[in-house]
């Protein structure tokens, strides 16, 4: 089995390679990125723009981990005529957070302009957390047990409502506009990461600062559950949502 895709390049790379438009065969199980490597393959004189890209699938912007399917177009995006651009990328995640991930968010998030890059990851602890209201028997027969893993339930929509406009708050207050975050959903082991955020500025003190304004409106504010599970139980986790900025 395979998938045919229609790849458009613009501008620069257009005139690299001499043609608008190109047909490209892949692997039924192919991705953004798959598309893209395949041109470097076939068109090496691409590679001098490989780490300032962006893509497109049937033109809305796409991450390159996105699966393509049969008559899809991909369209490479190189640097635009206006400069730097925003970057709010927000998203719930059932896959793990990976290296590869954070790799990723370390290329994509900083530009040339910025001279700060803040990565935050929360992950699972072995240690219990504090119990949602109603829960506090049930956590009493846990106490000094260990955690073994944590679970989480979202409202993805709301979430993601919620996300976007602490990032428009980021903007204002301290005037970052390159933000990604990224959360878990479903069963996360202990030593595993459940949120990563990584924010980009000129400045390290703007950066440090809606990094942590990031991670602790989303905890306050995205309705976002989780609870913690024993070798022999589960208990909620939690406390009444915030539904303003603080």
């Amino acid at each position: 089995m395979s998938v045919r895709v229609t790849v458009r390049l613009f501008a620069m790379q257009r005139a690299a390679v001499g043609w608008r438009q190109h047909s490209l065969e892949l692997g039924d199980d192919a991705t953004v990125g798959d598309a893209w490597r395949q041109l470097l393959t076939d068109f090496p004189v691409l590679e001098t723009g490989r780490e300032h890209v962006r893509f497109a699938r049937n033109a809305v912007y796409a991450d390159a981990a996105e699966a393509l399917h049969d008559g899809d177009e991909v369209a490479v995006i190189p640097p635009v005529a206006g400069g730097e651009t925003p970057l709010m990328r927000l998203e719930m995640s059932e896959a793990p957070l990976s290296d590869d991930l954070l790799g990723e968010l370390r290329r994509s998030v900083p530009t040339a302009a910025d001279g700060a890059l803040v990565l935050f990851l929360g992950q699972t602890r072995e240690s219990a957390g504090t119990p949602a209201p109603g829960q506090e028997s049930e956590a009493a027969r846990f106490v000094g047990r260990e955690v073994r893993s944590l679970e989480y339930e979202a409202f993805d929509a709301m979430v993601l409502a919620v996300l976007s406009a602490i990032g428009k708050e980021i903007e204002s207050r301290f005037g970052v506009h390159r933000l990604a975050i990224i959360h878990r959903t479903g069963t996360v082991p202990v030593g595993e990461a459940s949120v990563v955020i990584a924010v980009a500025a000129a400045h390290r003190g703007a950066a440090f600062d809606a990094c942590r304004y990031a991670i602790e409106e989303l905890k306050a504010r995205a309705p976002i559950w989780k609870s913690e599970h024993f070798d022999d139980g589960s208990v909620w986790l939690g406390a009444p949502a915030r539904t303003e900025e603080g």
